[in-house]
């Protein structure tokens, strides 16, 4: 992507392209599996860690932004027979690839992440729930998983150490709602993946009703870079409240697509007419839609916001997955606004009257705004309905639709 030097830090992607991800000596040349052995020779207590990944500020890169440290400490504390580690790679927000590309960059990258989570919270065993279209991703990472038994930074006394820890993959079945850690631990444990209600929370009663701690992919990521580098390294990133960097994806009409990662607090301008090199065919931009289906739509008032998880919140959206998808003057957004309440529709599990008849009811009145035209009581309706749709669904997914279809009543009103 265009400025690529000028501009970017990569802390998750700073292997990918750069080694053989098929080879494990070419991770371990790059200080590989450095940290774990650190953890495993007692260099760190578990409690050590936990106040490291507390202190960097680290927050969960999968949409949240909730403290990873915090999350691992909730786990931690818990007493139990048996814990987990599972990393979410159930990449189906539409418009994201990230977590694809670390997974076939930089495999043991995120296996050395799992073990000293597993350190950290008392887990030995974990779990990769992977999307099952990720074909390559699979393969690299079960080489992975298999070069590091054999050079034993997997399995009983790794490294000749107390430590026990084994990984498992499990392939996800193409559903979004699985995305969701609850409806991901169901699915692992071989049922239907519907979501639970919460509390209890999985880092309380997880997989099997054990203490669980799920964490995406990227977040997993920056794990053993922060316990090689330390918290202060990683907080030199980003913004105070957002240290780090986080990886976009930029689609839609920009002239160079692509994946780029970058310090907190980088603006939309930057990214689409730096890295993007700008419209496509020379347009006029007319609408970002960020974070992904469940993130806002706005128009070019945004282009100037820091990205964070705080400044996000002011204007009434969230960075999510980090997805960046760019429409020119030409959308129809009344047509996109369907597209996005269809993939509602069709991705909602069934399991709880509220998504599952509010998004059917979204779709036609989309419809009849498309056919007839728009209707203030219609608009209302909807407003209402998605309302009514966050305060009672049973997962992110019915809460979400919130979002883009307010958004896009305010932003995009007169086209309605």
């Amino acid at each position: 992507m265009k400025n690529e030097a000028k501009y970017e830090n990569k802390i998750v992607l700073s292997n990918v392209g750069n080694i053989d991800p098929t080879n494990i000596n070419d991770y371990i040349e790059t200080r590989g599996y450095e940290a774990a052995k650190k953890i495993v020779s007692n260099e760190y207590t578990p409690l050590n860690v936990i106040d490291i990944i507390k202190n960097s500020g680290l927050r969960g890169r999968g949409g949240a932004g909730f403290p990873t440290g915090a999350k691992w400490e909730f786990t931690a504390k818990e007493k139990a027979d048996k814990k987990f580690i599972v990393c979410n790679a159930d990449e189906g927000e539409p418009g994201t690839f990230k977590d694809r590309l670390i997974l076939e960059g930089d495999p043991h990258r995120i296996l050395e992440g799992m073990i000293i989570a597993g350190y950290a919270v008392g887990a030995q065993k974990g779990f990769i729930y992977i999307r099952g279209e990720y074909s390559t991703a699979i393969e690299r990472i079960t080489n992975a998983i298999k070069d590091a038994y054999e050079k034993h930074y997997l399995g009983n006394s790794i490294l000749g150490s107390s430590f026990n820890f084994d990984i498992e993959i499990k392939k996800g079945a193409g559903s979004y709602v699985c995305g969701e850690e609850t409806s991901l631990i169901e699915s692992i444990e071989g049922k239907r993946g519907n979501p639970r209600i919460k509390p209890p929370y999985p880092g309380q009663k997880g997989l099997w009703n054990y203490p669980t701690v799920v964490n995406n992919v990227e977040t997993i990521a920056n794990v053993a870079p922060i316990l090689l580098n330390g918290a202060d390294w990683f907080k030199s990133f980003g913004t105070e409240k957002s240290p780090g960097t986080k990886i976009f994806t930029l689609i839609g009409n920009v002239k160079n697509p692509g994946v780029v990662e970058l310090p907190f607090g980088i603006t939309l301008r930057e990214i689409i007419f730096g890295f993007g090199g700008g419209i496509s065919n020379d347009r006029k931009l007319k609408a970002i839609h960020l974070g992904g289906a469940s993130g806002a739509v706005y128009d070019g008032s945004i282009l100037d916001v820091p990205l964070d998880y705080d400044a996000l919140k002011e204007k009434e959206g969230m960075l999510g997955s980090g997805a960046v998808l760019v429409m020119d003057e030409e959308t129809d957004m009344r047509k996109y606004l369907k597209n996005v309440l269809e993939f509602f529709k069709h991705e909602s599990c069934g399991q709880c009257v509220p998504c599952r008849i509010g998004t059917a009811r979204l779709c036609e009145m989309a419809d009849d705004i498309i056919e007839k035209g728009g209707k203030e009581v219609n608009i209302e309706y909807m407003k209402h309905l998605t309302d009514v749709m966050f305060k009672s669904s049973l997962c992110p997914l019915g809460q979400s639709v919130i979002m883009p279809v307010k958004s896009i009543f305010k932003y995009f009103n007169n086209e309605f």
